[in-house]
């Protein structure tokens, strides 16, 4: 990318990876897969709502909640229809459905960070995350042990796009902006990132991540399955 500049599409330009010495990742679709259509259509189901409804009222409320701001209570309110009464047995469900739609991770980038690691480079992760979904990544997911540092948005309520949640994994990583490549699948997150001085990618699929991490000169690249 200029090793830092976007095209129109969201894809690198041509450049070279000058002084990487740290690869931080989004969590959300990126090292997570994307939510399959019957595990959102079983919550859609369950507060009676269809699937396009749900996710609107998902993402809409979801900034406050990943940024631990809310409790789940106050953004599963928001969220389940006012004819819908949401007592715990519904909230308890929704929590752990929702938990659970986010816990399917990709092996192609899992490898790719232990290969990471294995040639010197620090790895972190920086994530906006509400806190049902924190613990279950700091108490189940092995990988997740093994990074340098994380920087997970309920845990220090700030959330991407702010810049303070870059600046606090860099200093994490005790890394110049220069020095971290960042990948999201958010085009503002990727834009943050650049503006903040970082080397920054966003993330479509593997196969794409592979063509532009070899466009900026990267050495390691994703094992594609």
């Amino acid at each position: 990318m200029g090793a830092t500049e976007l095209n129109a599409t969201g894809r690198v330009r041509e450049g070279q990876a000058v002084g990487v010495r740290g690869v931080v990742l989004d969590y959300g679709e990126v090292v997570a897969r994307p939510p399959a259509d019957a595990r959102l259509g079983r919550i859609a189901a369950a507060v009676g709502l269809d699937r396009p409804a749900l996710v609107e009222r998902y993402d809409r409320e979801r900034p406050l909640y990943d940024r631990g701001d809310i409790t789940p209570q106050a953004y599963w309110s928001k969220v389940v229809p006012a004819t819908v009464e949401l007592n715990a047995e519904l909230l308890g469900k929704l929590r752990r459905w929702d938990v659970e739609m986010w816990s399917h991770t990709n092996p192609v980038m899992i490898e790719w960070l232990a290969r990471l690691r294995t040639a010197g480079f620090k790895t972190a992760l920086l994530s906006n995350m509400h806190c049902d979904m924190v613990v279950r990544v700091r108490r189940d997911l092995e990988w997740f042990k093994q990074l340098d540092f994380a920087v997970l948005s309920s845990e220090v309520h700030l959330a991407k796009p702010e810049r303070a949640i870059y600046q606090r994994c860099l200093a994490g990583l005790a890394l110049e902006p220069s020095e971290a490549l960042f990948i999201d699948d958010r085009g503002v997150n990727v834009q943050a990132a650049i503006d903040a001085g970082w080397q920054a990618l966003r993330f479509q699929s593997p196969e794409l991540l592979c063509n532009d991490l070899a466009g900026m000169g990267f050495p390691i690249l994703p094992t594609l399955r």
